[in-house]
């Protein structure tokens, strides 16, 4: 089978992509804007499989979805969007672009081409914030609370109207945090892993209670992989691995396995809508298409761990540029230090 894969360098499609010709016999066209966190390093491996083809473009434009669906393609994994919620905080336009534009553009042309199945791969942050107690469901009512997860509920619910309406073949799926290699070094376990390797503070939100529930992207990959043979169009699946951690005993973690001292930690003001809990229910998934994860966090954070430590050159390409101007307007504007340990 054919896959258009969008958003296929960023962190979870180029996993998915490496997964899918490792594991499948499918063939992959990878389109992909290339935007900061896009990085086609990350595919060097597969880049002269005969499966494997990149066209590099932007999912809302128009003319370069034609350009792509003349090819052919079978089935739609939907993984492109801006994704951090920073960002989103300083520039929500470009989230609503991506994420409901582009997503518009990609459900209307896939519809003309007839794809058999599209999956899009949403977050649980559209289901916005936990209590002390209680996890996600399929059911439980949407309510985003930061321009990236509106963008995303948005998107999500897109989707769901163009199966309602046309018996478009899509699929939902709603995945807890990921982590693993090559994520890019904004996202919370490998800024702490790099900042650590490095020495320098550790910023951490407000009182570091935040609690969020982590899945190695190996294991959304494969879940994905279930989901395209399996999935059933029309439904929302939730997929998560239960590894609950609140941010500051995650970061204790990380400063264990690389031997770095705790007073490396930094307390920060917290971001604005910050939401306090998350965790997945993941039994549809479980039990409707057989799939489980198989790597629990400590064995996957040391992996994980590993992995930036053997690619320090991969570190530095992603970590100049506008990558620093963006950090240094993140987290220097806003370090107003509440406390360190």
């Amino acid at each position: 089978m054919r896959l258009l894969v969008t958003g296929g360098a960023g962190f979870i499609g180029s996993n998915f992509i490496s997964y899918v010709l490792e594991h499948t016999s499918h063939s992959v066209i990878n389109l992909d804007a290339l935007t900061y966190a896009g990085n086609l390093e990350n595919l060097a491996e597969v880049e002269k499989d005969p499966r494997y083809r990149f066209v590099h473009g932007d999912v809302a434009d128009v003319e370069i979805l034609e350009s792509v669906f003349s090819m052919k393609p079978e089935a739609v994994i939907h993984l492109a969007a801006e994704t951090h919620v920073d960002r989103s905080i300083l520039e929500s336009g470009a989230f609503v672009r991506a994420n409901v534009n582009g997503t518009h553009r990609l459900l209307e042309i896939g519809r003309r081409h007839g794809v058999w199945k599209f999956i899009h791969v949403s977050t649980d942050e559209v289901y916005g914030s936990l209590g002390s107690t209680g996890r996600f469901t399929e059911s439980s009512p949407l309510q985003p609370n930061s321009p990236y997860s509106a963008s995303k509920a948005a998107s999500d619910l897109l989707v769901r109207s163009y199966f309602q309406t046309y018996s478009f073949p899509a699929v939902i799926t709603r995945c807890s945090n990921n982590y693993g290699p090559c994520q890019f070094p904004e996202k919370m376990i490998p800024l702490m892993i790099c900042n650590a390797m490095d020495g320098v503070p550790l910023p951490v939100y407000g009182d570091g209670g935040n609690i969020r529930d982590w899945i190695h992207v190996s294991d959304h990959c494969a879940a994905l992989v279930r989901m395209l043979e399996v999935g059933e169009p029309g439904e929302v699946y939730n997929i998560g691995s239960d590894n609950q951690r609140d941010n500051l005993s995650l970061v204790r973690e990380i400063l264990c396995i690389l031997g770095k001292p705790e007073s490396l930690i930094q307390f920060v003001a917290d971001r604005p809508g910050h939401d306090r809990r998350y965790a997945i229910d993941s039994s549809k998934i479980r039990h409707a298409l057989g799939w489980s994860p198989k790597i629990q966090l400590p064995e996957g954070l040391a992996r994980t761990v590993q992995w930036y430590r053997d690619h320090p050159t991969w570190v530095e390409r992603v970590r100049t540029g506008a990558y620093r101007t963006y950090y240094r307007k993140m987290y220097h504007q806003r370090d107003r230090t509440l406390s360190s340990l």
